[in-house]
């Protein structure tokens, strides 16, 4: 569709089903749902490529809101809103903010549905952006609530796939790390349910599972799990590794972040065993966990998913300010 005389020129605020609504949770998005946004998300990246940009959100303002460190989801949400004409505030520490006063999320909620069209927030607490959403008044965006959801990374991650290998079904998808606490496994192994035959391979230190109420949740959608101490079962088989930086600000216990920090890097030798068309993806920043030494890999795509992170998120902002 050409992007100059599609709906994404559209100025009726009803054209889009997404107007309005906060995107809270991945269990919002159907599979037609992820259609709809994918397609927006394409006609984004072949705009941006070939115009670098354009006014859709003129005169509209997001607020971006991180009580937790940022760049990659910050910076993408800015880029995406200005890539289509619109404004920022960006708050990236709540210690300049009258969060260091007390106020509450709620609050801060309402004070940025004064000035802004839509928030994004991230903050550490499981359930804060529900919360926002309830006082907020104009569109809340979660951009990751502690160890819950994450749900733009695995709108993003799920469309790296879709553009890289062709298709979103039929694939095994194997998550590699941190899957207690990383929020983007716990998305994306949801949203990963709405495709068919989809399995998943869980692998990670004994302490780091994927929590019991994920794996009910993939479960109770009939997708195929299986959990695994080592990589060497499930590589051959595996189209995606997606790769987790065990999060030392998760920890308490500073020896137990020692004992698993470096219990997984995948490295040239391990590429070797995989098939020549898998994916490596990570969510970023890393650690050590993935060696530098396969950044020249065509397979290692976690830099090219940064890049469709900003597409998916100017279709989320278009979709949610009523433009597309």
């Amino acid at each position: 569709m050409d992007v100059k005389s599609s709906n994404l020129s559209s100025s009726d605020p009803k054209a889009s089903p997404w107007y309005g609504k906060h995107i809270l949770a991945v269990k919002q998005f159907s599979r037609d749902d992820l259609d709809h946004i994918f397609a927006v998300a394409h006609e984004m990246r072949d705009m941006v490529e070939s115009e670098g940009g354009n006014d859709l959100l003129k005169g509209k303002v997001l607020a971006n809101m991180f009580y937790e460190p940022s760049t990659r989801t910050s910076c993408s949400f800015m880029a995406a809103m200005q890539r289509l004409g619109g404004a920022v505030i960006p708050i990236n520490e709540a210690k300049t903010s009258s969060v260091a006063k007390g106020e509450s999320i709620g609050d801060t909620a309402r004070t940025l549905g004064c000035y802004a069209d839509a928030i994004v927030i991230r903050n550490p607490e499981v359930g804060s952006a529900a919360l926002a959403a309830e006082h907020a008044g104009k569109p809340v965006l979660n951009a990751g609530d502690g160890v819950g959801e994450h749900p733009t990374q695995a709108l993003l991650d799920t469309f790296t796939i879709r553009e890289e290998l062709g298709r979103l079904d039929d694939l095994t998808v194997t998550l590699l790390g941190d899957l207690k606490y990383g929020r983007t496994v716990h998305s994306l192994a949801r949203l990963l349910t709405r495709f068919n035959g989809i399995k998943l391979n869980y692998v990670s230190p004994s302490i780091l599972r994927m929590p019991k109420e994920v794996v009910d949740d993939v479960a109770a959608a009939g997708v195929s799990q299986t959990v695994h101490d080592g990589l060497d079962e499930v590589l051959p088989d595996t189209d995606v590794l997606y790769v987790t930086r065990i999060q030392r600000e998760r920890f308490a216990d500073p020896a137990e972040y020692d004992k698993v920090k470096d219990a997984f890097i995948v490295t040239p030798e391990i590429l070797a065993q995989a098939k020549q068309d898998m994916i490596v993806m990570h969510p970023l920043p890393r650690v050590n966990e993935i060696s530098v030494e396969c950044d020249t890999d065509p397979r290692a795509a976690y830099f090219r998913q940064m890049e469709y992170g900003m597409y998916v998120r100017m279709a989320l902002l278009a979709l949610v300010l009523g433009r597309a």
